[in-house]
């Protein structure tokens, strides 16, 4: 039997956290999206979803909802997660595909996606399964990578790039690497049931050059002022959005939670070191406190 989902990418095994973050030079960036984060997030609430979480960069910052559920494909990166962070009652571990998400419907109140988008083959997939899991009015904060950026503009006009900025359609520069125009993701957000509220423009100086020459305390009070026009253009590398959730799905019943991710069942329980679909009898493990709803590929 073919497997028909999107092709998946997968950190497994990788040590992104240090060597792209911590040892990257890349502190501008993480304070930019931090920034960000505080601006669109409202200031606590119950169940947020992190989705793309890796070793939990940014899961600290949420720091006023009850639990947080972390939630990547790569199980390296969870584990890497709960090294940082501790298996405690706050958090949750769960690796999963996101074309095929464990969670009953209506379940979440909040949910953030940080530099995962740009890794969907097929974007309106994944959205389409955060929305279902989300409770209406639930607050999405979104991140992508812009096609339409200064030097993606300045590369064309100069002849130094074949592809178009301007067009809408999403450029693959590497493998499971994607650009996105604007115009796109705000279209398949409205059609995937998010009415979208605010846009931030964010990272502007994510040069090299320009973050070794400008303290990064000067380039933060800039990005506090030039994130703001991302309401009326977005030119800059990457894109933060934050959209309602809409529709008529009912918040999830008290006691609920999983569903299997093959069947849709959401009656599954706990049996030793797994945990029992009753409805399709698929056994799906738990590794060292972290939940594993993988589908095997074939």
């Amino acid at each position: 039997m073919t497997d028909s989902r999107p092709p998946i990418c997968s950190y497994e095994g990788s040590d992104y956290q240090t060597s792209f973050w911590e040892q990257g030079g890349r502190s501008y960036e993480d304070q930019a999206e931090a920034l960000a984060l505080k601006r669109l997030l409202p200031p606590g609430g119950e169940l947020l979803l992190e989705l793309g979480a890796g070793a939990g960069r940014n899961t600290t910052r949420y720091t006023g909802y009850k639990q947080v559920v972390l939630l990547d494909y790569s199980l390296t990166q969870l584990q890497q997660a709960v090294e940082r962070l501790g298996r405690t009652q706050q958090y949750i571990y769960i690796a999963a595909d996101i074309y095929k998400l464990p969670f009953v419907d209506g379940l979440f109140d909040t949910a953030t996606m940080i530099r995962t988008l740009h890794h969907m083959a097929d974007p309106q997939a994944a959205l389409k399964q955060i929305h279902n899991t989300l409770q209406p009015g639930a607050i999405f904060v979104l991140e992508y990578a812009n096609k339409q950026n200064l030097k993606a503009i300045m590369r064309f006009l100069t002849r130094r790039q074949a592809w178009s900025p301007f067009t809408t359609e999403s450029v693959e520069f590497e493998k499971l690497n994607f650009d996105f125009h604007p115009e796109a993701v705000r279209t398949w957000l409205k059609e995937c049931g998010f009415d979208l509220q605010n846009q931030l423009a964010v990272s502007y100086f994510r040069l090299g050059v320009v973050k070794r020459t400008i303290p990064l305390t000067l380039l933060i009070r800039l990005e506090r002022w030039l994130q703001t026009t991302g309401s009326v253009c977005q030119l800059s590398p990457s894109v933060f959005t934050r959209s309602y959730a809409q529709g008529s799905t009912p918040k999830a019943q008290v006691g609920t939670f999983f569903k299997c991710p093959v069947c849709g069942a959401s009656d599954l329980k706990p049996q030793r070191m797994n945990i029992l679909c009753q409805g399709c009898s698929r056994e799906w493990a738990i590794r060292d406190g972290i939940f594993d709803f993988r589908i095997e590929t074939t």
